[in-house]
């Protein structure tokens, strides 16, 4: 018993050796890696189908570790190189909001085709030829190979069961099981730092520049990564304003003076509560949908889903609204009139996009302006434009406020002006809204 007892101690003693020489060749090749890898502690976890990570610890199987270190030496540096990128991307911190078995494999290629595009001597393995033939398709077909444009891409276009065993195959390296283990509050701490190291990480890119392993993919998830988060529901808190609600404002009603005179006149209150209060609720505002070819008709739809959501649940309508959708692409294709719930209800029910030409942004904007001369508005708040962004924008800034709202970060597209507001949503975060209708 013993003698088994000290032969697993040794065993151990050499995987974590292993281990530690793993992270010594990241370290040397990768230097700005080093409080990512720091952030990361081994745990000897027997039983593990092959290694593991969490944000706090890198698990291991010692035989494992062990065995794949005498087939192919360079397999334990890779893999550990492998987690590392899923941490600094906040890979397992999203695991719950998306669908796993993509989000897992998406995650895997994009790590894997950044340790390609590296060239790391050190981390080669053998199946990198024939995982490189596999990236140029995805390339060809989905642009920089981001974990988010990957996943998009496989919810969009789903692979062959065939596919996703081939893809497994050459991109899979850990296991994903610990990615949803911590609770709540622990995922936000392990987030919040990982945040940290990712900035830290991006800004210490720049002094490697020339370096010979930079990866323009790293740049990009890295981009992905660590870019702005918008609330949509604090968004839509620029379109509140001031106005009278018919309803019993408690927050103004005083009742010792209620109270005595009930007391002492009999049914006589000396105060009644007031019926109406000043809230915060929108009134009046205006959508713009892009209908130009390049929207997708469902994502428009999840849209319009997650705003109607966002005013319903925070009971953010008037009795009387004066909302405008406006379907636009070079001109003005419809515009609906949304006076209450079910005006909003009967156009997600029967509504059609129309249009589907080139994008031209400033006939929406001459359109209110027209409405507006016409009174059909009394006090406009905003405009949300939800669009893909290639457009003409219009020279004038208008007298209320703009947002233009993107499915995503594009370089390519024209710069927005400087009188709006861009902001980029999350397309997962909308269709998890539209699978709830």
């Amino acid at each position: 018993m013993e003698d088994q007892k000290a032969k697993e101690a040794k065993a151990n003693e050499l995987a974590l050796k292993i281990l530690r020489l793993s992270k010594d060749g990241i370290l040397v090749n990768l230097r700005f890696m080093d409080a990512a890898l720091l952030a990361l502690k081994p745990e000897k976890r027997d039983g593990l189908k092959g290694m593991a990570v969490d944000g706090e610890k890198v698990y291991y199987d010692t035989r494992f570790v062990l065995r794949r270190y005498q087939q192919e030496p360079a397999y334990i540096g890779r893999t550990y190189l492998h987690m590392l990128l899923h941490c600094i991307f906040y890979h397992g911190f999203q695991y719950g909001k998306l669908e796993k078995e993509y989000w897992d494999i998406a995650t895997d290629i994009a790590v894997e085709n950044i340790i390609i595009e590296m060239g790391l001597h050190q981390f080669s393995i053998k199946k990198d030829q024939m995982a490189e033939s596999k990236l140029r398709v995805l390339k060809e077909d989905i642009g920089s190979l981001t974990a988010e444009r990957i996943y998009r891409y496989f919810k969009n276009n789903p692979p062959t069961k065939t596919s996703m065993e081939e893809y497994r195959h050459y991109f899979k390296k850990d296991e994903h099981i610990y990615w949803q283990a911590a609770t709540e509050e622990e995922m936000v701490i392990s987030n919040e730092q990982w945040k940290k190291i990712s900035e830290r990480i991006k800004a210490d890119l720049k002094s490697f520049s020339k370096d010979k392993n930079n990866s323009e993919s790293l740049e990009k998830n890295l981009e992905e990564a660590t870019k702005d988060r918008y609330d949509y529901s604090s968004i839509l808190k620029r379109f509140m304003v001031m106005g009278e609600d018919i309803q019993l404002n408690d927050d103004e009603f005083d009742y010792i003076y209620y109270t005595y005179g009930l007391s002492t006149y009999g049914n006589m209150p000396l105060v009644e509560p007031l019926e109406y209060k000043d809230v915060n609720k929108v009134r009046e505002f205006v959508i713009v949908i892009d209908t130009s070819a390049s929207c997708r008709g469902e994502i428009v739809k999840a849209f319009l889903n997650k705003t109607y959501s966002i005013l319903k649940s925070n009971e953010n309508f008037f009795r009387k609204t004066n909302i405008h959708i406006l379907q636009c692409d070079s001109e003005i294709q419809s515009d609906t009139k949304i006076t209450s719930d079910e005006d909003f209800e009967a156009f997600m029910a029967q509504g059609k996009l129309k249009g589907f030409g080139a994008t031209d942004f400033r006939p929406a904007f001459t359109y209110v302006e027209e409405l507006r001369e016409k009174k059909e508005f009394v006090n406009l708040k905003g405009l949300i434009y939800f669009t893909d962004g290639f457009g003409i924008y219009p020279e004038r800034m208008p007298d209320y406020d703009v947002i233009f709202a993107f499915l995503d970060d594009n370089d390519t597209r024209p710069v927005v002006p400087p009188w709006a507001m861009k902001v980029v949503l999350e397309e997962e975060e909308l269709e998890k809204v539209e699978s709830k209708k």
